[in-house]
């Protein structure tokens, strides 16, 4: 064992020189080698304890953050949040008006899909609940729910089908037309065979000089009808006379194709709709017979002869504007559409309304009936056109695919093809046989006002629009053929002579015109 020992220096020193200050050195005593194990010893601790800990870190006992950290603050505003929200529903709460009726009470908790009452709960707790559910959802949920209600049950008062004693009368009329619808639809079915037995070619030939004549068509007469706009017109069964109606109230009879005027119709004191010849005047119907029929605004009917201008008789009833008349093609019936939603079949025979029929959800335009007699079309201001059966008072299609108000509607003499014309400014051509719509022309640039098939073929459509002209249609391929302009004002109406000669338009511009092929 080595030991330090400290060397000491001996200086001989003079009485006159101060003692020296001795430095001392740091002593370690005892062995070395007890104070390196003692430090090793600690080592070995600290190092096992580290591999402890990492040991327990593998294992998934001890889990050691990867540097994340939660803000207190985020929490305390999460907790400030939920307090003001607290405090501000009760706020609402307190300004919520309940009904202290307890069953109205309930009725609102029923509404909302709540118990409408909880164990132990009394009125005035109830009343609580359904405050505190009104402050959550708000007070408009009650609302809405109510609305929802009204509307389901509506829908299913819609859905149910109804139905209500008519009179007898209406079954003999229903019978009648039957009888006289079957055999013209066998005529017109034979003579759809006969013309598909002629050849190909020849009808070809038919249908080009038919194309040729229409674009040959021009203005031939234009004649100032009255002081305001003139709002229908139509052709005499035997194409001899036109016959307009005004906002004036009155309307006119003129000799075709001189224009000259033959008799002015008074009765009317507000906007005539439309007036319409009967299929048989001035063919087998004497002058002094109903000869016509007229409709106005203020809900009046009136019937006219050809040799007097007053009114013959008057159909009451109406509460409301009748838009349009249109005879049966018997004759025998009239039909009126009224904006109460309905339209109505008058049997002139024994002068009663027999049929009073609604399916509109909103006023009822325009009416026209099969050429066999046995469907009456309907257009409405719902965007839907109807096709009725008369002989059972079904409707039998629905016409769907317009976006707004029908105001025409026409059956071809084909017997199967009905077109509308609508505010949409389209044009649709449905066929019956098929229940769906065939082809949407779009025909013009402003509201279609008047649709028409060619009276005896059908051949081609001719409609008339708010954008002040007509246009002519091929039938089948719905191309256009010929664009009929000159009115100054909008096409409020258009017919075609039945011997096919002449094409009529009147308009916003206070005349009408008469357009022929050269």
């Amino acid at each position: 064992e080595a030991a330090l020992k400290p060397s000491v220096q001996y200086k001989t020193m003079s009485d006159e020189d101060e003692a020296p200050v001795v430095k001392k050195a740091r002593i370690f005593y005892g062995s070395l080698e007890e104070k390196e194990k003692e430090r090793l010893r600690r080592e070995g601790i600290s190092a096992a304890a580290r591999d402890a800990v990492k040991a327990g870190i593998e294992a998934g006992n001890i889990n050691i953050s990867s540097g994340e950290s939660m803000e207190m603050e985020e929490r305390v505003s999460e907790r400030q949040a939920e307090v003001l929200a607290e405090f501000e529903r009760r706020k609402r709460a307190r300004q919520i008006t309940v009904s202290t009726d307890d069953v109205e009470v309930k009725a609102c908790l029923r509404a909302l899909g709540e118990p409408i009452t909880l164990f132990g709960e009394g009125p005035a707790e109830r009343r609580e609940r359904l405050r505190n559910i009104l402050s959550v959802v708000g007070p408009d949920a009650l609302k809405k729910s109510k609305k929802e209600d009204e509307k389901a049950k509506r829908t299913h008062e819609y859905q149910q089908t109804w139905y209500h004693e008519g009179p007898s009368f209406l079954k003999e009329a229903r019978v009648w037309l039957a009888k006289y619808s079957l055999p013209r639809a066998v005529e017109r079915l034979d003579a759809a065979r006969a013309h598909k037995e002629i050849p190909e070619s020849t009808r070809t030939v038919k249908q080009q000089e038919l194309h040729k004549a229409l674009r040959n068509v021009n203005n031939f007469c234009s004649q100032i009808g009255d002081d305001r706009p003139i709002s229908h017109c139509q052709f005499s069964p035997n194409s001899k006379l036109l016959v307009t109606a005004s906002w004036s109230g009155l309307c006119k009879l003129w000799k075709v194709p001189d224009c000259t005027l033959v008799r002015t119709l008074r009765g009317h004191n507000t906007n005539v709709g439309a007036i319409s010849f009967h299929p048989q005047a001035t063919l087998t119907l004497e002058e002094s017979d109903v000869n016509m029929a007229s409709c106005a605004v203020d809900g009046s009917v009136k019937l006219w002869s050809l040799d007097s201008d007053e009114p013959v008789a008057d159909i009451e009833g109406h509460s409301m504007r009748v838009a349009r008349v249109a005879w049966h093609p018997s004759g025998r019936f009239l039909g009126t559409t009224c904006y109460d939603n309905s339209w109505r079949l008058w049997d002139l025979e024994v002068q009663e309304e027999i049929l009073h029929q609604e399916g509109h959800s909103k006023g009822v335009h325009d009416l026209h009936f099969h050429p066999d007699g046995s469907l009456a079309g309907t257009g409405g201001l719902d965007a839907f056109a109807r096709v009725w059966d008369l002989r059972t008072g079904r409707c039998i299609m629905f016409l769907e695919g317009h976006h707004k108000e029908i105001y025409s509607i026409n059956f071809s003499p084909n017997g199967f093809h009905v077109a509308t014309g609508s505010g949409d400014n389209t044009c649709k051509v449905w066929d019956l046989r098929q229940r769906r719509c065939m082809y949407t022309i779009p025909a013009h640039e402003n509201l279609v006002s008047s649709v028409k098939f060619q009276p005896n073929d059908g051949h081609f459509l001719l409609t008339g629009a708010y954008d002040n002209i007509a246009k002519v249609w091929t039938h089948p391929g719905w191309s256009p053929l010929k664009t009929l302009a000159g009115h100054e004002g909008k096409v409020m109406g258009l017919d075609l002579s039945p011997d096919g000669q002449l094409i009529a338009t009147c308009s916003y511009d206070r005349t009408f015109k008469l357009w022929m092929s050269e």
